[in-house]
């Protein structure tokens, strides 16, 4: 393939994948109910557990004077990424069943462009949404600086890529959104259950611990405590360090649009 081809070729993917990333986020714009759900059940979790376990909780490798509230806000930054990614990602159940996904799997375009629009539109919308909440880090007695809002910019991108992608790959198996939601139950929840996200690692049971820490999004939520604070460790608690927690979701994030990827390209 001459260089020309070879521009042309990746012109024209890039092309379709922007057209079926645009085609998302108007699509999910337009639904209210699904911006509803993705980004008001998280809000919910966060008062209702804040509320009810704000005087509780008193939790092992949890950072002095810092409330549940506070604890609990970075884990719910995340859920917000995962329900983003979940209702994002039913659009491929759905694609396939309105016949919309067979033309694009027909067009003169390489698939890598349904991996490339369908995960960018996913993580556009989970990246946006996850921002408009952190507008309520004062009600959780957080301060918003500017090096937050950057590295949490920059690591919610990650998160968002990496949850997004593994969306996809369970998406593009499934043939009703019934065993979508069914994956979601038992396995993307209980996922974000034990990231640290409601309680620490190091309160947690031994083999329970054991699971959290191969857990990556465990690593995730470690990683948005670090962005939200600006890099402080003062309020982080016992937690994986900046650069592990970094490294950790880089490299799911990473593994996860390389499965995309070959996922699509099987010749099923």
């Amino acid at each position: 393939m001459s260089k020309t081809s070879a521009k042309a070729s990746i012109s024209t993917t890039l092309l379709a994948g922007i057209s079926l990333w645009r085609r998302d986020v108007i699509r999910f714009l337009r639904q209210r109910s699904r911006v509803v759900g993705a980004l008001g059940t998280p809000i919910i979790f966060w008062v209702l557990l804040g509320s009810g376990l704000g005087k509780s909780f008193r939790a092992s490798g949890g950072a002095d004077g810092v409330s549940y509230s506070e604890y609990s806000f970075p884990g719910t930054v995340i859920l917000i990424v995962l329900f983003t990614a979940i209702f994002a990602t039913i659009s491929i159940i759905e694609d396939r069943r309105e016949g919309f996904l067979q033309g694009v799997l027909v067009a003169p375009v390489g698939r890598s462009a349904i991996v490339f629009g369908k995960i960018l539109g996913s993580s556009t919308l989970a990246v946006a949404q996850a921002l408009l909440f952190m507008v309520a880090m004062p009600l959780a007695g957080m301060t918003i600086t500017l090096s937050a809002v950057f590295l949490s910019f920059a690591t919610l991108i990650i998160v968002s890529v990496g949850l997004s992608a593994l969306g996809f790959v369970i998406a593009w198996r499934m043939q009703s959104t019934q065993g979508f939601h069914a994956i979601m139950n038992l396995f993307l929840i209980p996922m974000w259950l034990l990231s640290g996200a409601i309680f620490p690692v190091s309160g947690a049971a031994g083999w329970l611990g054991w699971i959290m820490k191969v857990n990556p999004l465990t690593y995730g939520v470690a990683a948005m405590r670090y962005a939200l604070y600006g890099g402080s460790v003062d309020r982080i608690g016992d937690v994986p360090s900046w650069s592990v927690s970094l490294a950790v979701t880089s490299g799911f994030a990473v593994a996860m649009v390389t499965l995309s990827a070959w996922v699509v390209d099987r010749r099923n």
